[in-house]
This record gives structure tokens, C-alpha cells and sequence, in this order.
């Protein structure tokens, strides 16, 4: 027991296993309410040693690496240079606030540390989340997105409140287990606590499962999954077929009593130019759809371009033209088409690192040449300010149109929210990962929204997971991968405002502040021992 309890090598593998099922459908979360015992038994067993500090960032660097390896390699499919950058990245992120943590022990005690363990990892998932790097796909409470009849008490504190739990779950079991050096003595009072902050929520959480009721006031809609290969759909097949394909399908499903039909992220394709949609022809297309079926409202993702000509002002984010003075911005976007003469359109606008934005261009211009030639990019799409929400002409229902991976941000899917949104619709393509964990992963966070916001959600991706979710997080209807189809549900609007929307991640900004705090106490307790050392 004690060689296994000073071999830091195994216990950084041992925490990456148990890391990983979270984000599994086979898994559970629960095993992050140990997972980190073994870093804090390797920050036990490095205390008082020599490059102490070098040493527990190299361990948790292998813990982190591995879990992050095991649990997002799926995005090679789509990019093996950004797969590798977003590994190696997150894992030297994650090893910050452990390296910060066993700083603030070595200076300011033992307790101390594991106070500093917990703000520093929760302020680190915090800038992580809202930084202008941001890949928060590993955050510790997403670990329960398979298993929502835990997570219930989310709609109270977002999944920071998650992190939170499994840390301080973690810590107090360390504590109820191990003294100093590792000395195994079994401290019952803190194994009661440690007990207690497990248990209790999980007991809220599952009343409030079992007695949740929505209010009823129903909408019928249709969600589209119309299959379509993203590797060829961009440049092998004519853009007109998307629309054809996609509104052939809803009309097999589509009545007079729908009221939306759904329809995924870049399902539009043609030469679209704001200002001027109606002259295309898949918008005519579906202009005679809603002809035919006037009380029905159709929501589509489009990719479309905003022109700039000579004398115009001109964003950063524009892109110049063969004609000398014409610029153009791209846009990832959503409409929603009606029997009112208006298209309205939402720009996405949480986008994905080096993919759809370069972070930092003015730093880093010197990468430029290297990003494009790794498939990525150096010129952001062009996004808006502010959420918007749609209104169709015949309702007063109000409908967010979260785009693909602006549906990982919790604070972020709560400003539709605030702006009256009844209903989330998710429009994603999840397609260039392949068939692997990573749309399923995607799929299992709208739940979290919907539990955070308790709004249900209509999610339509181009080659799977399309689903509805219930206001508790529940998959009522879902289409696999690789199947082409249409889901007919109704769904309940929800008008009431949670906690967690009106707060956004207060635990996370709390988090922030409190170990910028924290990193300047530990400072200046170490220069004022060095100043008294010298006198």
C-alpha cells in the first residue's frame, strides 16, 4: 500500500483513468469525486522536496494529457494539428492552478493548499471558458451530462457548481483519509462531511427530478437530419440540393398544426449576400413551403457574406475581393423564414479557436502563414455583439438560435435567455468528427443547458445526434449518426428566468477574483519571509 501510495507516476496515471468516464456514455461522473486524490497525494509525497514544484507540474501534466487525449482524440477527424494544439494546450492549463495550488501550500500550509486547489482550478476553468482561447469542453461538471437526474440543482449554479462539488467532494475525502505524509487514519468526522456534500445534492437533485413539472404550453415542431457528408457538401454537391433535400424531408412530416421546422448549422449554402436572400432560390423554395403551411415558421443555419464597397467602413474581420476596394465579411449564421416579408438572421457568434477565429492576431501575426497552411485560419468569421432572439410574425414565442458550439457555453446561452427566449434550438454539424464520442459528447451538453436555463430544446445536426430535450435534460427523441430523417415532437415553452440565468457563472467570477487574490497574498508573504530573512 505505501509503494503504491509514493509511486507519483502511477498515481498520475491512476487520476487520468478515473478522469475519463465522465465523458462516456458507458461511464459515470462519480468517479471525479475521487479523481483527484492521487494529485493530492503526489503534492503530499513532493512536499518539502527538491523542484518540488517543477515536479508536481510534470506529474499532473501526465495526468492531464492522458485525460485529455483519451476523452477529445476524436478531433483529428477534423483537424490533427488542432487536436494536438488543443491537448497540449489544455493540458499545460490544467497543470497551472495544481502548480499554483502547491505554491500556496509550501508558503502558506497544508490547509491552505487545498483551499488554493480549489480556486485556482475553478478560476482556471473560468478564464478557460470566457478567455479569447477558450476549449471548455473538459470542464469538471460536464462529467454528469449522461446521468441528469444528478444535476438537477444546475439551474441554481451552472456547471461550476458541478466543479465545485467534485472538488470539494475530493478534498474532504483526502482529508477523511490521509494525514500528513500519507499516513493512512480513517478521520470520521470528515469522512460524515465528505459524505454529506456528496449525498445531499444528489437527494435535491433527484426530488427535484421526480417532482419537476412544466408549465404546459405546447408547440409542435420538426427537426431535420438531413445527412449530408460535410467533407463534400461545401464544394461536391450544388447548394440548391441541401434546401431540396432538407424541405422534401419536412414535408413528409410537416401538417397544418406545426409550428417550426428545424433545420442544421450551414444547411443553406447558396450566394447569399445580406441584404439581398429573397433572390436565391432556396429561399424561394422554402418561401413556398411556408405558403403552403402558413402558421409554420422554418429555422435554418446559412453561411452568407456582408459586402463593403469602396468609401465603406471596414471591420477588422473583412476580407478583400479581386476588385480593388471591395471587401466582404463571412458569416456562420441562422434564419428564420416566415410569412412576413422580413428574414431575420442571428450571426454566430461564439466561435471555435483556429478554426472560425485566430486569437490574439495582433501577437501572433508571425503564425500567420503557419495557421493557413494547417488547414486553420488567420481572419476571423465576422460575428455581432449581442444575442439576438427570433419572433415569428404569428406567435409570441421567442426562440434562441444557438449555433454548434455556442451550445457549450452555459453564461453565454443564458443572454437569449434574458432576451425572452421560450425555446433553445440547437443547429450543429457534427459530422467532421466521425463516428466517435465527440457528437455524442456535443449532444449530452444540450441537456445541461436545458436543466440550466429549464428550457427544452429542439437540436437538428446535419449527420447526428438530432434530438428533443425535455426541461430536465432528458432525450425524449433522437436520430443516431449517419441516418437521414425528420423527429415530429411538441415541446413547452417556458417563460420563467432560473437562478443560473440570472447569475450567469457567479462561482466561476467568484473563482477568478478570489485567486487573483490569492496568487498576490502568496507573493507577498514570500517577499516579506525573504525581506526578514535578510534583516
Amino acid at each position: 500500500m505505501n509503494k503504491l501510495l509514493s509511486n507519483n507516476l502511477l498515481l498520475a496515471f491512476l487520476a487520468a483513468l478515473l478522469l475519463i468516464p465522465g465523458w462516456y456514455e458507458w461511464g459515470t461522473g462519480f468517479t471525479l469525486c475521487i479523481a483527484f486524490i492521487p494529485i493530492l497525494l503526489i503534492m503530499e509525497n513532493l512536499s518539502g522536496r527538491k523542484r518540488a514544484g517543477r515536479r508536481v507540474f510534470l506529474y499532473a501534466s501526465v495526468t492531464f494529457f492522458l485525460w485529455n487525449l483519451a476523452t477529445t482524440w476524436w478531433i483529428k477527424n477534423a483537424t490533427f494539428p488542432g487536436m494536438l494544439a488543443a491537448v497540449f494546450l489544455t493540458t499545460f492549463f490544467m497543470s497551472i492552478p495544481v502548480w499554483l495550488a502547491f505554491k500556496a501550500r509550501q508558503v502558506l500550509g497544508r490547509n491552505a493548499g487545498f483551499f488554493a486547489f480549489i480556486v485556482f482550478w475553478l478560476a482556471y476553468e473560468f478564464s478557460y471558458m470566457h478567455g479569447e482561447i477558450s476549449w471548455p469542453w473538459l470542464t469538471l461538471g460536464h462529467g454528469f451530462a449522461y446521468e441528469v437526474k444528478n444535476i438537477q440543482w444546475y439551474e441554481l449554479t451552472g456547471v461550476f457548481g458541478g466543479s465545485l462539488w467534485f472538488l470539494l467532494v475530493n478534498v474532504f475525502l483526502y482529508q477523511a483519509i490521509f494525514q500528513a505524509q500519507n499516513k493512512v487514519f480513517i478521520h470520521n468526522k470528515k469522512l460524515i462531511i465528505a459524505g454529506a456534500i456528496l449525498i445531499i445534492p444528489l437527494v435535491i437533485s433527484n426530488i427535484r427530478y421526480y417532482t419537476y413539472t412544466e408549465k404546459v404550453n405546447p408547440r409542435k415542431m420538426v427537426v431535420v437530419q438531413p445527412n449530408m457528408d460535410p467533407y463534400l457538401k461545401f464544394n461536391d454537391i450544388p447548394p440548391i440540393e441541401h434546401a431540396r433535400i432538407q424541405i422534401n424531408e419536412a414535408i413528409q412530416h410537416i401538417d397544418s398544426t406545426v409550428d417550426f421546422i428545424v433545420t442544421p448549422e450551414t444547411s443553406l449554402l447558396g450566394n447569399f449576400w445580406i441584404g439581398s436572400f429573397e433572390g436565391v432560390q432556396d429561399i424561394q423554395l422554402i418561401r413556398q413551403l411556408i405558403k403552403n403551411n402558413p402558421d409554420c415558421n422554418y429555422v435554418a443555419g446559412i453561411v452568407c457574406r456582408q459586402l463593403y464597397e469602396p468609401g465603406d467602413e471596414i471591420p477588422p474581420t473583412a476580407r478583400p475581393m479581386n476588385e480593388p476596394g471591395y471587401y466582404y465579411d463571412y458569416y456562420n449564421s441562422a434564419i428564420l423564414v416566415d410569412t412576413s416579408s422580413v428574414i431575420q438572421l442571428y450571426h454566430k457568434s461564439q466561435l471555435v479557436t483556429g478554426i472560425e477565429k485566430m486569437p490574439y492576431t495582433r501577437q501572433l501575426k508571425f503564425l500567420k502563414k503557419l495557421m493557413i497552411n494547417l488547414g486553420g485560419t488567420f481572419r476571423s468569421n465576422a460575428t455581432q455583439e449581442e444575442r439576438d432572439v427570433f419572433k415569428a410574425v404569428n406567435d409570441s414565442i421567442l426562440i434562441a438560435p444557438v449555433i454548434c458550439w455556442e451550445s457549450v457555453f452555459g453564461d453565454y446561452v443564458t443572454d437569449y435567455i434574458k432576451k425572452g427566449a421560450h425555446f433553445i434550438f440547437v443547429i450543429t454539424n457534427d459530422g467532421w468528427w466521425g463516428d466517435t464520442p465527440g457528437y455524442r459528447q456535443h449532444n449530452s451538453l444540450s441537456s445541461i443547458r436545458a436543466i440550466e436555463t429549464r428550457r427544452s430544446i429542439a437540436r437538428s445536426a446535419n449527420t447526428g445526434i438530432s434530438s428533443f430535450i425535455n426541461q430536465r435534460g432528458d432525450v425524449l427523441q433522437k436520430i443516431g449518426w449517419w441516418e437521414r430523417g425528420a423527429l415530429v415532437d411538441t415541446l413547452n415553452a417556458n417563460d420563467k428566468i432560473t437562478f443560473y440565468v440570472k447569475h450567469g457563472d457567479y462561482i466561476g467570477r467568484i473563482a477568478f477574483y478570489t485567486g487573483i487574490f490569492l496568487i498576490l497574498f502568496v507573493v507577498a508573504a514570500v517577499l516579506k519571509g525573504k525581506k526578514g530573512g535578510l534583516s
